[in-house]
């Protein structure tokens, strides 16, 4: 025979000061959870956004990133004739695209960091679908002109329209800003590659990389066959999508470890906290207990109390810190991406299996909080309990 639910609701009523402490412990504990899978998972989807199912990344066979890859225009013209390649009226849907970084003073800290550059040429734009031109234009091929992405914008000191920011010794005006939907294009600037190559003294003609729109989604495949087959090439094909999600991995992987770690510390506090107040309460109605007991409920009746108790507890933790994570959503913040060691800005997603995996974090601790209380109350003879009355 099981004990009504709402005895333990009555139990935790009559000691709610020491409740509502495991609550705000519990609490705490899931708020940082969820922040830290949040914050792992905004990073991941700025990456990942930057790319398009629909697009190819051509770079060296061997390269981990665009940094240490090459592309010459020779290369560049066997990808543009592909028949895998899309075409519009403006000829192949192909940019030659290339990188470099360019330390700036940040908005806030005063301090300089890492912003990517990026050369591209008049297709970026059609062969990145994603990003447009949300303030200002778009650059004119051939000129000393930049655009800015908008978080690049709002992180960085001086990238205002109009402005004038150096780059390898040579003045670019900012002409407009871009929007790219909250990728890691929006960290970037965008420069024309035959005018922001050779500031770095890059040779003309050579690229890192080509993104090149593809003509259907399956036809990826028959271009890596096609660019593995020609004498010509030494290069790797991926889908877009691919390359960037591989590039999220290593800084993904650092904040959920540091998250689980930070996480797990709180979880034991909060943990040690639910213990403490089931096994006061639990010494505190021994009697009680046992004459629950001895009126017929078994001990596993008193188990399923003492932990539902504590589930309770952990439940309202649990709702508590998703409410205490949720504002969160949407809050930008920047890290360095160890794979380009240039600033990506991105914000945290909140999302609801990220909260449903808090509140289970959450009945977790509650089980473990309430089950070792739960056995020593049933270990006490009744007997025993009962010698006092």
């Amino acid at each position: 025979m099981a004990l009504p639910l709402v005895y333990s609701i009555e139990s935790l009523r009559a000691r709610w000061r020491s409740s509502l402490v495991a609550v705000a412990g519990i609490a705490g504990s899931v708020a940082v959870f969820v922040a830290m899978l949040a914050l792992a998972r905004g990073f991941e989807l700025a990456l990942v956004s930057s790319g398009s199912p629909d697009n190819a990344l051509v770079r060296r066979a061997g390269a981990t990133s665009e940094m240490d890859s090459v592309l010459d225009v020779e290369e560049l013209r066997v990808l543009q004739d592909a028949p895998e390649v899309a075409r519009d009226a403006r000829g192949p849907l192909v940019s030659g695209e290339i990188v470099v970084l360019v330390a700036l003073p940040l908005r806030q800290a005063g301090t300089e960091a890492n912003v990517m550059v990026r050369g591209v040429t008049a297709r970026a734009l059609d062969v990145h679908g994603g990003v447009r031109v949300a303030e200002g234009r778009m650059l004119t091929p051939g000129t000393a002109e930049v655009v800015v992405g908008r978080y690049a914008r709002n992180s960085y000191a001086g990238l205002d329209l109009g402005a004038s920011v150096r780059l390898g010794g040579t003045p670019f005006t900012i002409v407009g800003f871009l929007d790219a939907g909250g990728s890691a294009f929006d960290s970037e600037i965008w420069a024309d590659e035959a005018v922001v190559g050779p500031a770095y003294q890059r040779p003309r003609g050579y690229y890192q990389s080509a993104a090149a729109r593809l003509v259907a989604r399956d036809a990826l495949g028959a271009l890596r066959e096609r660019v593995a087959s020609d004498p010509r090439m030494r290069h790797q094909v991926d889908r877009e999508t691919e390359y960037y999600a591989k590039a999220s991995q290593a800084m993904r992987g650092m904040i959920l470890s540091l998250g689980a770690l930070v996480a797990a510390v709180m979880g034991v506090g909060a943990v040690c906290g639910a213990l403490n107040t089931l096994y006061s309460a639990v010494a505190e109605r021994a009697r009680e207990l046992a004459t629950i007991r001895a009126l017929g409920f078994g001990g596993g009746a008193v188990v399923i109390a003492i932990v539902a108790e504590s589930l309770l507890l952990a439940a309202a933790g649990g709702v508590l810190g998703a409410l205490l994570a949720w504002p969160l959503d949407g809050l930008t913040t920047s890290t360095l991406n160890f794979q380009t060691f240039s600033h990506v800005a991105f914000a945290f997603r909140v999302t609801p299996d990220l909260l449903a995996l808090g509140f289970g974090f959450a009945l977790a601790m509650g089980a473990v909080g309430g089950l070792p209380p739960a056995l020593r109350a049933v270990r006490v003879p009744v007997a025993v309990a009962l010698r006092d009355l």
